[in-house]
Protein backbone atom coordinates (compact mmCIF):
# COMPACT_ATOMS: atom_id res chain seq x y z
CA UNK A 1 0.00 0.00 0.00
CA UNK A 2 2.92 2.17 0.72
CA UNK A 3 3.13 2.48 -3.35
CA UNK A 4 0.31 4.45 -3.04
CA UNK A 5 1.92 7.57 -1.65
CA UNK A 6 4.95 8.26 -4.13
CA UNK A 7 5.21 11.73 -5.56
CA UNK A 8 3.73 11.43 -8.45
CA UNK A 9 0.56 10.92 -7.53
CA UNK A 10 -1.75 13.46 -7.73
CA UNK A 11 -5.58 14.36 -7.36
CA UNK A 12 -6.99 13.05 -10.41
CA UNK A 13 -9.03 16.60 -12.41
CA UNK A 14 -12.14 15.15 -13.12
CA UNK A 15 -13.69 17.79 -15.74
CA UNK A 16 -17.18 17.67 -17.20
CA UNK A 17 -19.61 18.65 -20.28
CA UNK A 18 -23.32 19.87 -19.71
CA UNK A 19 -24.75 16.68 -20.95
CA UNK A 20 -23.43 15.17 -17.47
CA UNK A 21 -20.67 12.70 -18.80
CA UNK A 22 -16.92 12.79 -17.82
CA UNK A 23 -14.44 14.17 -20.54
CA UNK A 24 -11.20 12.13 -20.24
CA UNK A 25 -7.98 13.95 -20.04
CA UNK A 26 -6.30 14.74 -23.25
CA UNK A 27 -2.93 14.46 -22.44
CA UNK A 28 -0.77 11.70 -21.19
CA UNK A 29 0.67 14.37 -18.60
CA UNK A 30 -2.05 14.40 -16.55
CA UNK A 31 -0.76 12.34 -13.87
CA UNK A 32 -3.65 9.54 -12.79
CA UNK A 33 -5.48 8.73 -9.26
CA UNK A 34 -4.28 6.01 -7.54
CA UNK A 35 -7.87 6.02 -5.53
CA UNK A 36 -10.66 4.37 -7.95
CA UNK A 37 -13.28 7.17 -7.64
CA UNK A 38 -16.86 5.43 -7.10
CA UNK A 39 -19.51 6.03 -9.93
CA UNK A 40 -21.67 8.51 -7.43
CA UNK A 41 -18.45 10.51 -6.92
CA UNK A 42 -17.61 10.89 -10.78
CA UNK A 43 -21.12 11.23 -11.97
CA UNK A 44 -21.05 14.61 -8.54
CA UNK A 45 -17.90 16.02 -10.23
CA UNK A 46 -19.72 15.79 -13.60
CA UNK A 47 -22.48 16.98 -13.22
CA UNK A 48 -23.79 20.52 -15.02
CA UNK A 49 -22.39 23.37 -13.10
CA UNK A 50 -24.24 26.92 -13.66
CA UNK A 51 -21.93 28.66 -16.93
CA UNK A 52 -20.65 32.06 -15.98
CA UNK A 53 -21.19 35.05 -18.22
CA UNK A 54 -18.09 36.82 -19.70
CA UNK A 55 -17.92 40.36 -18.88
CA UNK A 56 -18.84 40.99 -22.90
CA UNK A 57 -22.12 39.53 -23.00
CA UNK A 58 -24.18 43.00 -22.03
CA UNK A 59 -23.06 44.58 -24.62
CA UNK A 60 -23.94 41.90 -27.14
CA UNK A 61 -27.29 41.46 -25.69
CA UNK A 62 -27.59 45.64 -26.23
CA UNK A 63 -26.47 45.83 -29.53
CA UNK A 64 -28.40 43.20 -30.72
CA UNK A 65 -31.65 44.86 -28.86
CA UNK A 66 -30.90 48.06 -30.61
CA UNK A 67 -30.86 45.72 -33.73
CA UNK A 68 -34.08 44.55 -33.16
CA UNK A 69 -35.29 48.18 -32.25
CA UNK A 70 -34.23 49.76 -35.62
CA UNK A 71 -35.62 46.97 -37.53
CA UNK A 72 -38.78 47.27 -36.10
CA UNK A 73 -38.99 51.06 -36.71
CA UNK A 74 -37.51 50.47 -40.52
CA UNK A 75 -40.10 47.87 -41.23
CA UNK A 76 -43.10 50.19 -40.13
CA UNK A 77 -41.52 52.86 -41.91
CA UNK A 78 -41.62 50.91 -44.95
CA UNK A 79 -45.32 49.35 -45.09
CA UNK A 80 -46.46 52.75 -43.69
CA UNK A 81 -45.14 54.60 -46.69
CA UNK A 82 -46.15 51.68 -49.19
CA UNK A 83 -50.21 52.13 -47.48
CA UNK A 84 -49.45 55.80 -47.82
CA UNK A 85 -48.76 55.97 -51.41
CA UNK A 86 -51.62 53.82 -51.91
CA UNK A 87 -54.13 56.44 -51.04
CA UNK A 88 -52.30 58.90 -52.61
CA UNK A 89 -52.79 57.49 -55.65
CA UNK A 90 -56.15 56.24 -55.79
CA UNK A 91 -57.42 59.77 -54.18
CA UNK A 92 -59.85 58.13 -51.99
CA UNK A 93 -58.61 58.50 -48.88
CA UNK A 94 -58.76 56.79 -45.39
CA UNK A 95 -61.70 54.40 -46.59
CA UNK A 96 -63.54 51.50 -45.19
CA UNK A 97 -61.64 49.39 -48.20
CA UNK A 98 -58.09 50.87 -47.37
CA UNK A 99 -58.53 49.37 -43.35
CA UNK A 100 -59.13 46.25 -44.61
CA UNK A 101 -55.44 46.54 -45.52
CA UNK A 102 -54.23 47.60 -41.93
CA UNK A 103 -54.91 43.80 -40.47
CA UNK A 104 -52.83 42.25 -43.52
CA UNK A 105 -50.28 45.01 -43.19
CA UNK A 106 -49.59 43.82 -39.53
CA UNK A 107 -49.23 40.47 -40.44
CA UNK A 108 -46.90 41.78 -42.81
CA UNK A 109 -45.17 43.32 -40.17
CA UNK A 110 -44.91 40.73 -37.84
CA UNK A 111 -43.97 38.28 -41.00
CA UNK A 112 -41.16 40.55 -41.64
CA UNK A 113 -39.01 40.86 -38.06
CA UNK A 114 -40.00 37.35 -37.61
CA UNK A 115 -38.09 36.63 -41.01
CA UNK A 116 -35.20 38.48 -40.04
CA UNK A 117 -34.70 36.62 -36.60
CA UNK A 118 -35.34 32.69 -38.10
CA UNK A 119 -32.79 34.09 -41.09
CA UNK A 120 -30.76 35.03 -37.64
CA UNK A 121 -29.70 38.06 -39.05
CA UNK A 122 -28.35 39.53 -35.50
CA UNK A 123 -26.17 36.32 -35.08
CA UNK A 124 -23.72 37.02 -32.70
CA UNK A 125 -20.52 35.81 -34.89
CA UNK A 126 -22.01 38.56 -37.49
CA UNK A 127 -22.03 41.43 -35.67
CA UNK A 128 -19.97 44.64 -37.11
CA UNK A 129 -18.28 42.54 -39.98
CA UNK A 130 -18.42 40.43 -43.06
CA UNK A 131 -20.99 40.28 -45.47
CA UNK A 132 -23.31 37.94 -44.51
CA UNK A 133 -25.27 40.03 -42.18
CA UNK A 134 -26.36 41.78 -45.44
CA UNK A 135 -27.13 39.34 -46.94
CA UNK A 136 -28.90 37.07 -44.53
CA UNK A 137 -30.93 40.62 -44.13
CA UNK A 138 -32.04 40.41 -47.97
CA UNK A 139 -32.26 36.90 -48.14
CA UNK A 140 -35.45 37.11 -45.41
CA UNK A 141 -36.52 39.99 -46.86
CA UNK A 142 -36.62 38.72 -50.34
CA UNK A 143 -38.50 35.17 -49.44
CA UNK A 144 -41.16 37.24 -47.13
CA UNK A 145 -42.22 39.42 -50.10
CA UNK A 146 -42.48 36.26 -52.16
CA UNK A 147 -44.36 34.28 -49.77
CA UNK A 148 -46.42 37.20 -49.82
CA UNK A 149 -47.10 37.44 -52.97
CA UNK A 150 -47.52 33.72 -53.58
CA UNK A 151 -50.44 33.73 -51.15
CA UNK A 152 -52.24 36.35 -52.62
CA UNK A 153 -52.18 34.70 -56.09
CA UNK A 154 -53.42 31.71 -54.10
CA UNK A 155 -56.17 33.09 -51.81
CA UNK A 156 -57.06 35.66 -54.31
CA UNK A 157 -55.88 38.80 -51.75
CA UNK A 158 -57.01 42.32 -52.83
CA UNK A 159 -53.75 43.63 -51.83
CA UNK A 160 -52.34 46.38 -53.83
CA UNK A 161 -49.43 46.29 -55.75
CA UNK A 162 -48.38 49.36 -55.16
CA UNK A 163 -48.04 48.38 -51.27
CA UNK A 164 -45.02 45.83 -51.79
CA UNK A 165 -43.21 47.39 -54.90
CA UNK A 166 -42.70 50.98 -52.95
CA UNK A 167 -42.09 49.01 -49.18
CA UNK A 168 -39.27 46.22 -50.39
CA UNK A 169 -36.80 48.56 -51.84
CA UNK A 170 -37.74 51.18 -49.13
CA UNK A 171 -37.63 48.65 -46.28
CA UNK A 172 -34.36 46.83 -47.81
CA UNK A 173 -32.38 49.93 -48.16
CA UNK A 174 -33.21 51.06 -44.67
CA UNK A 175 -32.29 47.61 -43.33
CA UNK A 176 -28.82 47.68 -44.63
CA UNK A 177 -28.90 51.59 -43.96
CA UNK A 178 -29.14 50.95 -40.52
CA UNK A 179 -27.10 48.17 -39.96
CA UNK A 180 -24.33 50.20 -41.85
CA UNK A 181 -24.62 53.04 -39.25
CA UNK A 182 -24.81 50.51 -36.42
CA UNK A 183 -21.36 49.23 -37.58
CA UNK A 184 -20.03 52.53 -37.77
CA UNK A 185 -20.80 53.29 -34.62
CA UNK A 186 -19.61 49.74 -33.38
CA UNK A 187 -16.19 50.10 -35.21
CA UNK A 188 -15.58 53.43 -34.22
CA UNK A 189 -16.08 51.77 -30.53
CA UNK A 190 -13.52 48.89 -31.19
CA UNK A 191 -11.24 51.36 -32.65
CA UNK A 192 -11.04 52.76 -28.85
CA UNK A 193 -10.30 49.34 -27.12
CA UNK A 194 -14.66 48.95 -26.37
CA UNK A 195 -16.49 45.98 -27.27
CA UNK A 196 -14.40 43.03 -28.09
CA UNK A 197 -14.12 39.74 -27.58
CA UNK A 198 -11.36 39.13 -25.29
CA UNK A 199 -9.38 36.10 -26.56
CA UNK A 200 -7.01 33.60 -25.63
CA UNK A 201 -4.27 32.58 -28.70
CA UNK A 202 -3.25 28.89 -28.86
CA UNK A 203 -0.24 27.07 -30.76
CA UNK A 204 3.21 27.15 -31.94
CA UNK A 205 5.10 30.45 -31.96
CA UNK A 206 5.01 31.44 -35.53
CA UNK A 207 0.84 30.52 -36.04
CA UNK A 208 0.27 32.27 -32.88
CA UNK A 209 2.95 35.91 -33.86
CA UNK A 210 0.47 35.83 -37.37
CA UNK A 211 -2.94 35.26 -35.80
CA UNK A 212 -2.03 38.25 -33.36
CA UNK A 213 -0.79 40.24 -36.19
CA UNK A 214 -3.77 40.09 -37.76
CA UNK A 215 -6.23 40.35 -35.14
CA UNK A 216 -4.22 43.25 -33.53
CA UNK A 217 -4.20 45.11 -37.33
CA UNK A 218 -7.83 45.23 -37.77
CA UNK A 219 -11.00 46.30 -35.60
CA UNK A 220 -13.29 45.13 -37.61
CA UNK A 221 -11.91 41.53 -36.22
CA UNK A 222 -13.92 42.62 -32.89
CA UNK A 223 -11.20 40.85 -30.59
CA UNK A 224 -8.67 41.44 -28.51
CA UNK A 225 -5.46 39.22 -27.55
CA UNK A 226 -5.66 38.56 -23.60
CA UNK A 227 -2.98 35.89 -23.33
CA UNK A 228 -0.89 33.69 -24.60
CA UNK A 229 -0.22 30.13 -24.70
CA UNK A 230 2.55 28.57 -26.38
CA UNK A 231 3.68 24.94 -25.41
CA UNK A 232 7.74 24.71 -25.05
CA UNK A 233 8.25 28.24 -25.11
CA UNK A 234 7.92 31.40 -27.41
CA UNK A 235 10.53 31.39 -30.25
CA UNK A 236 12.16 34.78 -31.87
CA UNK A 237 8.65 35.41 -33.57
CA UNK A 238 7.06 36.12 -30.83
CA UNK A 239 9.79 38.78 -29.23
CA UNK A 240 7.52 42.14 -30.35
CA UNK A 241 4.30 40.73 -29.58
CA UNK A 242 5.58 39.51 -25.94
CA UNK A 243 7.04 43.03 -25.44
CA UNK A 244 3.56 44.67 -25.18
CA UNK A 245 3.25 42.62 -21.69
CA UNK A 246 0.70 40.18 -23.19
CA UNK A 247 0.89 36.97 -20.20
CA UNK A 248 2.25 33.73 -21.96
CA UNK A 249 1.96 30.33 -20.64
CA UNK A 250 4.12 27.09 -22.46
CA UNK A 251 1.76 24.14 -20.39
CA UNK A 252 -1.43 24.23 -22.62
CA UNK A 253 -3.06 22.37 -19.45
CA UNK A 254 -3.12 26.10 -18.16
CA UNK A 255 -5.84 27.23 -20.78
CA UNK A 256 -8.56 27.26 -18.86
CA UNK A 257 -6.85 28.80 -16.04
CA UNK A 258 -5.78 31.57 -18.30
CA UNK A 259 -10.09 31.81 -19.48
CA UNK A 260 -10.68 32.34 -16.10
CA UNK A 261 -8.21 35.22 -15.28
CA UNK A 262 -8.48 36.96 -17.97
CA UNK A 263 -11.88 36.95 -18.38
CA UNK A 264 -11.47 35.30 -22.06
CA UNK A 265 -14.69 35.04 -24.37
CA UNK A 266 -12.82 32.68 -26.95
CA UNK A 267 -9.60 30.80 -27.63
CA UNK A 268 -7.96 30.80 -30.84
CA UNK A 269 -5.97 27.77 -32.18
CA UNK A 270 -3.56 28.88 -34.48
CA UNK A 271 -1.94 25.61 -36.29
CA UNK A 272 -0.96 22.37 -35.13
CA UNK A 273 -0.98 21.88 -31.40
CA UNK A 274 0.38 19.02 -29.54
CA UNK A 275 -1.93 16.26 -29.23
CA UNK A 276 -3.75 17.12 -32.25
CA UNK A 277 -7.36 16.46 -33.17
CA UNK A 278 -8.54 14.99 -30.06
CA UNK A 279 -6.80 17.43 -27.84
CA UNK A 280 -8.92 20.37 -29.69
CA UNK A 281 -12.19 18.16 -29.17
CA UNK A 282 -11.61 17.71 -25.51
CA UNK A 283 -10.45 21.36 -24.88
CA UNK A 284 -13.70 22.27 -26.68
CA UNK A 285 -15.62 20.02 -24.09
CA UNK A 286 -13.48 21.33 -20.94
CA UNK A 287 -15.00 25.28 -22.53
CA UNK A 288 -18.10 24.04 -22.29
CA UNK A 289 -18.95 25.85 -18.83
CA UNK A 290 -17.28 28.70 -18.79
CA UNK A 291 -18.90 29.68 -22.14
CA UNK A 292 -15.79 30.56 -23.84
CA UNK A 293 -15.90 30.00 -27.48
CA UNK A 294 -13.49 27.64 -29.75
CA UNK A 295 -12.16 29.18 -32.88
CA UNK A 296 -9.81 27.55 -35.01
CA UNK A 297 -7.64 29.19 -37.30
CA UNK A 298 -7.54 27.84 -40.93
CA UNK A 299 -4.43 26.83 -42.01
CA UNK A 300 -5.70 27.66 -45.75
CA UNK A 301 -4.71 31.19 -45.48
CA UNK A 302 -5.79 32.12 -48.97
CA UNK A 303 -9.51 30.96 -48.98
CA UNK A 304 -12.43 32.17 -47.44
CA UNK A 305 -16.19 31.69 -46.60
CA UNK A 306 -17.65 31.56 -50.76
CA UNK A 307 -15.44 28.41 -51.74
CA UNK A 308 -15.65 26.68 -48.00
CA UNK A 309 -18.83 24.33 -47.65
CA UNK A 310 -19.44 21.71 -44.97
CA UNK A 311 -20.28 18.04 -45.91
CA UNK A 312 -21.93 16.42 -43.50
CA UNK A 313 -20.87 12.69 -43.26
CA UNK A 314 -21.71 10.20 -39.78
CA UNK A 315 -18.95 10.95 -37.48
CA UNK A 316 -16.65 12.94 -40.16
CA UNK A 317 -17.63 16.62 -40.98
CA UNK A 318 -15.78 17.21 -44.12
CA UNK A 319 -15.23 20.72 -44.94
CA UNK A 320 -15.23 20.92 -48.87
CA UNK A 321 -12.98 24.14 -50.61
CA UNK A 322 -14.34 24.86 -54.24
CA UNK A 323 -11.75 25.55 -56.89
CA UNK A 324 -11.37 28.89 -57.47
CA UNK A 325 -13.43 30.15 -60.87
CA UNK A 326 -11.37 32.23 -63.59
CA UNK A 327 -14.33 31.56 -66.10
CA UNK A 328 -17.77 31.58 -66.58
CA UNK A 329 -21.16 32.74 -65.68
CA UNK A 330 -20.07 34.73 -62.47
CA UNK A 331 -17.41 36.08 -64.47
CA UNK A 332 -20.16 37.20 -67.07
CA UNK A 333 -22.08 38.68 -64.71
CA UNK A 334 -19.27 40.59 -63.29
CA UNK A 335 -18.31 42.13 -66.52
CA UNK A 336 -22.19 42.75 -67.04
CA UNK A 337 -21.88 44.83 -63.63
CA UNK A 338 -18.30 46.62 -64.99
CA UNK A 339 -20.26 47.70 -68.44
CA UNK A 340 -23.59 49.04 -65.90
CA UNK A 341 -21.26 50.97 -63.07
CA UNK A 342 -18.59 52.46 -65.68
CA UNK A 343 -21.32 53.53 -68.39
CA UNK A 344 -23.06 55.58 -65.27
CA UNK A 345 -19.64 56.97 -63.97
CA UNK A 346 -18.66 57.93 -67.78
CA UNK A 347 -22.05 59.87 -67.95
CA UNK A 348 -22.36 61.40 -64.08
CA UNK A 349 -18.97 62.72 -64.28
CA UNK A 350 -18.49 64.10 -67.54
CA UNK A 351 -18.77 67.27 -66.07
CA UNK A 352 -15.78 66.46 -63.53
CA UNK A 353 -13.56 65.10 -66.61
CA UNK A 354 -14.52 68.41 -68.30
CA UNK A 355 -12.88 70.12 -65.29
CA UNK A 356 -10.11 68.44 -64.52
CA UNK A 357 -9.20 67.93 -68.15
CA UNK A 358 -8.82 72.13 -68.30
CA UNK A 359 -6.99 72.34 -64.66
CA UNK A 360 -4.26 69.60 -66.48
CA UNK A 361 -3.96 71.72 -69.40
CA UNK A 362 -3.51 74.69 -68.02
CA UNK A 363 -1.53 73.41 -65.50
CA UNK A 364 1.60 72.31 -66.90
CA UNK A 365 2.78 71.12 -70.23
CA UNK A 366 2.00 68.48 -72.43
CA UNK A 367 -1.08 65.91 -73.35
CA UNK A 368 -3.81 65.64 -70.24
CA UNK A 369 -4.03 62.37 -70.82
CA UNK A 370 -1.48 60.14 -70.13
CA UNK A 371 -0.73 57.22 -71.57
CA UNK A 372 1.03 54.02 -69.46
CA UNK A 373 1.49 50.01 -70.42
CA UNK A 374 -0.39 47.80 -68.07
CA UNK A 375 -0.04 43.82 -67.78
CA UNK A 376 -3.37 42.99 -67.62
CA UNK A 377 -5.16 39.24 -67.31
CA UNK A 378 -2.93 36.20 -68.54
CA UNK A 379 -0.11 38.94 -69.36
CA UNK A 380 -1.88 40.68 -72.25
CA UNK A 381 -0.61 44.20 -72.56
CA UNK A 382 -3.15 47.29 -72.45
CA UNK A 383 -2.93 50.90 -72.57
CA UNK A 384 -4.25 52.24 -69.53
CA UNK A 385 -5.35 55.99 -68.91
CA UNK A 386 -5.02 58.20 -66.28
CA UNK A 387 -5.08 62.01 -65.96
CA UNK A 388 -1.48 63.07 -66.36
CA UNK A 389 -0.39 64.20 -62.67
CA UNK A 390 3.19 64.35 -64.22
CA UNK A 391 5.58 66.30 -65.15
CA UNK A 392 6.01 65.47 -69.61
CA UNK A 393 9.53 64.09 -69.41
CA UNK A 394 8.71 61.83 -65.84
CA UNK A 395 9.84 58.31 -66.86
CA UNK A 396 13.72 60.03 -68.54
CA UNK A 397 14.01 61.59 -64.93
CA UNK A 398 12.69 58.47 -63.14
CA UNK A 399 16.49 56.50 -63.21
CA UNK A 400 17.72 59.57 -61.24
CA UNK A 401 15.38 59.00 -58.38
CA UNK A 402 15.97 55.03 -57.64
CA UNK A 403 17.55 55.56 -55.02
CA UNK A 404 15.00 57.20 -53.22
CA UNK A 405 12.74 54.73 -54.00
CA UNK A 406 10.28 54.20 -50.67
CA UNK A 407 8.14 52.01 -52.43
CA UNK A 408 7.60 48.09 -51.04
CA UNK A 409 9.02 45.32 -53.43
CA UNK A 410 9.30 45.89 -57.13
CA UNK A 411 7.11 48.92 -56.90
CA UNK A 412 8.52 52.51 -57.28
CA UNK A 413 6.84 55.24 -54.67
CA UNK A 414 8.35 58.24 -53.62
CA UNK A 415 5.98 60.80 -51.26
CA UNK A 416 7.82 63.83 -51.75
CA UNK A 417 8.59 62.82 -55.97
CA UNK A 418 9.74 65.84 -57.33
CA UNK A 419 7.89 64.84 -60.73
CA UNK A 420 4.17 65.63 -59.61
CA UNK A 421 2.99 68.48 -61.11
CA UNK A 422 0.84 71.05 -58.47
CA UNK A 423 -2.79 69.68 -59.60
CA UNK A 424 -1.42 66.20 -59.93
CA UNK A 425 -0.51 66.06 -55.78
CA UNK A 426 -4.48 66.42 -54.91
CA UNK A 427 -5.62 64.55 -57.93
CA UNK A 428 -3.54 61.77 -56.82
CA UNK A 429 -4.27 62.36 -53.14
CA UNK A 430 -8.34 61.68 -53.88
CA UNK A 431 -7.55 59.25 -56.28
CA UNK A 432 -8.70 61.60 -59.37
CA UNK A 433 -6.24 61.14 -62.00
CA UNK A 434 -7.76 57.09 -62.42
CA UNK A 435 -11.12 58.13 -63.65
CA UNK A 436 -10.78 57.63 -67.26
CA UNK A 437 -9.57 53.96 -65.98
CA UNK A 438 -13.69 53.85 -66.62
CA UNK A 439 -12.87 53.70 -69.89
CA UNK A 440 -10.31 50.81 -69.73
CA UNK A 441 -13.48 48.97 -67.61
CA UNK A 442 -15.46 49.79 -70.42
CA UNK A 443 -13.77 48.33 -73.33
CA UNK A 444 -12.93 45.23 -71.19
CA UNK A 445 -9.20 45.97 -70.30
CA UNK A 446 -10.09 46.04 -66.19
CA UNK A 447 -12.59 45.41 -64.07
CA UNK A 448 -14.09 47.67 -61.18
CA UNK A 449 -13.04 45.52 -58.74
CA UNK A 450 -9.67 43.58 -59.05
CA UNK A 451 -5.67 43.24 -58.80
CA UNK A 452 -3.92 46.32 -58.81
CA UNK A 453 -2.49 47.03 -62.50
CA UNK A 454 1.51 46.40 -62.82
CA UNK A 455 3.82 47.45 -65.11
CA UNK A 456 5.83 45.17 -67.37
CA UNK A 457 9.06 46.00 -65.42
CA UNK A 458 7.37 44.96 -62.30
CA UNK A 459 5.97 41.89 -63.79
CA UNK A 460 9.69 40.67 -64.99
CA UNK A 461 10.30 40.94 -61.10
CA UNK A 462 7.39 38.52 -60.00
CA UNK A 463 8.17 35.09 -57.72
CA UNK A 464 6.95 32.43 -57.47
CA UNK A 465 3.31 32.46 -57.00
CA UNK A 466 2.85 36.33 -57.61
CA UNK A 467 2.11 35.29 -61.18
CA UNK A 468 -1.76 33.93 -59.93
CA UNK A 469 -2.88 38.04 -59.49
CA UNK A 470 -2.95 37.76 -63.51
CA UNK A 471 -5.24 35.14 -64.09
CA UNK A 472 -8.02 37.74 -63.64
CA UNK A 473 -8.43 41.37 -64.90
CA UNK A 474 -6.80 44.01 -62.70
CA UNK A 475 -9.56 46.76 -61.08
CA UNK A 476 -10.02 50.30 -60.94
CA UNK A 477 -10.19 49.67 -57.05
CA UNK A 478 -9.53 46.68 -55.00
CA UNK A 479 -8.21 45.70 -51.73
CA UNK A 480 -5.12 46.86 -51.77
CA UNK A 481 -6.61 50.65 -51.84
CA UNK A 482 -8.71 49.97 -49.44
CA UNK A 483 -5.95 48.90 -46.96
CA UNK A 484 -3.98 51.27 -47.00
CA UNK A 485 -2.05 51.49 -50.93
CA UNK A 486 1.47 52.61 -50.84
CA UNK A 487 1.57 51.40 -47.22
CA UNK A 488 1.24 48.61 -47.25
CA UNK A 489 4.22 45.74 -47.80
CA UNK A 490 4.75 44.54 -50.53
CA UNK A 491 4.17 41.05 -49.21
CA UNK A 492 1.01 42.15 -47.99
CA UNK A 493 -0.30 43.96 -51.07
CA UNK A 494 0.61 40.08 -52.78
CA UNK A 495 -1.40 38.56 -49.83
CA UNK A 496 -5.07 40.55 -50.36
CA UNK A 497 -4.76 40.34 -54.18
CA UNK A 498 -3.98 36.63 -54.52
CA UNK A 499 -6.85 36.81 -51.72
CA UNK A 500 -9.24 38.30 -54.14
CA UNK A 501 -8.11 36.64 -57.22
CA UNK A 502 -9.37 33.38 -55.65
CA UNK A 503 -12.10 34.40 -53.57
CA UNK A 504 -14.28 37.23 -55.07
CA UNK A 505 -17.71 37.49 -54.90
CA UNK A 506 -19.82 40.25 -56.07
CA UNK A 507 -21.24 41.07 -52.82
CA UNK A 508 -17.96 41.70 -51.80
CA UNK A 509 -17.25 43.74 -54.89
CA UNK A 510 -20.31 45.91 -53.89
CA UNK A 511 -18.76 45.99 -50.67
CA UNK A 512 -15.06 47.28 -51.94
CA UNK A 513 -16.59 49.81 -54.26
CA UNK A 514 -18.67 51.37 -51.14
CA UNK A 515 -15.48 51.69 -49.01
CA UNK A 516 -13.29 53.03 -52.01
CA UNK A 517 -15.51 56.16 -51.90
CA UNK A 518 -15.22 56.12 -47.94
CA UNK A 519 -11.29 55.83 -48.73
CA UNK A 520 -11.31 58.40 -51.82
CA UNK A 521 -13.23 60.80 -49.01
CA UNK A 522 -10.50 60.26 -46.06
CA UNK A 523 -7.52 58.91 -48.62
CA UNK A 524 -4.88 57.24 -47.16
CA UNK A 525 -1.39 55.57 -48.44
CA UNK A 526 -2.03 57.53 -51.61
CA UNK A 527 0.97 59.52 -53.14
Amino acid sequence: MASLNTKSARPRRVRHNPHGLPVPNPLPTFARSARTETITEQWAAARPRAKAKAPEDRWRRQYRAGLVSTDFVVTVLALGTGWAAVLTLTNRGVTVEALRHVGFLLLLLIAWNVGLAVYRTREERLLGTGADEYKRTATATLRMFAGVALFMVIFQRDMPGTVLAVSLPLGLGGLFLSRWCWRKWLTSQRKLGHYLSRVVVFGGSEDVAYVVKQVSAHASAAYEVAGLVVPGGAGEELEGVLESGLPLATDPEEITEQVRELGANAVIVAGPVPGGNRYIRELGWRLENTSTELILASSLTNVAGPRIHWRPVEGLPLMHVELPQYSGGKHLLKRCLDIVFASMGLLVLAPVFAMLSMIVHYDSAGPVIFHQQRVGVRGRTFQMLKFRSMVIDAEQRLPTLKNRNQGAGVLFKLKQDPRVTRCGRWMRRYSLDELPQLWNVLRGDMSLVGPRPPLPSEVKGYQGSTHRRLLIKPGLTGLWQINGRSNLAWDESIRLDLFYVENWSLTGDLMIMWRTVRVMVRPDGAY
